[in-house]
């Protein structure tokens, strides 16, 4: 880490994220990381190393592919930083992920076995982007305007039973909207319009966090019913409510919640730091959640371990 802090909180990407190449350099250094690529590939049944490192852009961003590999590339980055850097690991005393880095949070701090929540996400991915395949639908940031704001430009542009709404809640300035691609079309001249800075499409799939998503809940309730999750040895904050959960039963719930329900990441930052965090590291591929950090508060201390 180039910071010394004593109280560390760990972080872990969602989608949007992902890059062919993730976890290349990882795993050409550190054994550990390949083993664990390796056996992602077992328990997957296709080459997921292959595909994070060489591509093509279009498969790795498929939902289905895109959250395996994901979740394999933050956990090995957090695995091999634990082990090339013990006494920076054993300051990490809470744990966050932005949507499907909520499962990578979940599996670090040892809510979940690797193979598991591995198995787990692979159903996740599977289930929603069913899910995004049955609408048109699909997100976009909205960069300049506040909640109230951005809240204002979905109910104008939303018509008829359309969904549009806020879904990532990420940092001042910027917020992931979700809901059906025509109601995405109207919002762009009218964000543009109330004073937005641009309007970016998200490689997501579909609406994820609106109930355009709950076709995948019932799979994702049952997947999570089957798996054995334990109490965590670390507070996970949850992307629901912005609090800290270390019960099994509490996290299990949450996590079936959490893929119709916004993601509150600003929230979760705010109270990690409240909670006594101070200072963030990133694990995984890019410097996504590190730009929101800067957005929430430019002078907190952060880090980066992975690609």
């Amino acid at each position: 880490m180039t910071f010394d802090v004593q109280r560390v909180g760990i972080l872990f990407p969602g989608q949007g994220a992902q890059v062919p190449g993730m976890g290349k350099a990882l795993s050409e250094r550190a054994s550990l990381a390949r083993e664990l690529f390796d056996q992602a590939n077992e328990i997957l049944g296709y080459d997921l190393a292959q595909l994070c490192f060489e591509g093509p852009a279009e498969k790795l961003n498929q939902t289905e592919f895109c959250q395996p590999a994901l979740f394999v590339t933050g956990i090995a980055a957090a695995k091999v930083y634990a082990d090339e850097q013990p006494e920076m690991a054993q300051r990490i005393v809470a744990a966050a992920g932005l949507s499907l880095g909520e499962y990578t949070a979940v599996c670090f701090a040892d809510g979940l076995d690797f193979a598991d929540a591995l198995r787990l996400v692979q159903r996740r991915g599977q289930a929603m982007q069913a899910a995004a395949d049955a609408v048109k639908s699909g997100m976009s940031s909205v960069v300049g305007l506040d909640l109230e704001q951005v809240t204002a430009v979905c109910d104008a542009a939303r018509q008829d039973d359309e969904i549009l709404r806020p879904a990532n809640l990420l940092c001042p300035g910027n917020i992931a909207t979700s809901g059906h691609l025509s109601a995405l079309a109207r919002l762009e001249p009218l964000a543009s319009e109330a004073g937005a800075m641009k309007v970016i499409p998200l490689s997501v799939a579909g609406a994820f966090h609106t109930d355009l998503m709950a076709p995948a809940v019932d799979q994702l309730k049952q997947a999570l019913q089957e798996m054995p999750i334990r109490d965590t040895r670390i507070p996970v904050y949850s992307n629901v409510d912005a609090a800290p959960h270390q019960k099994a039963d509490e996290i299990r719930d949450l996590l079936t919640r959490q893929v119709v329900n916004p993601v509150l990441w600003e929230a979760s930052i705010r109270r990690m730091m409240d909670d006594g965090v101070e200072g963030f590291l990133e694990s995984g591929t890019g410097r996504v959640l590190r730009g929101t950090l800067k957005r929430i508060n430019r002078k907190f201390p952060t880090d980066g371990f992975g690609d």
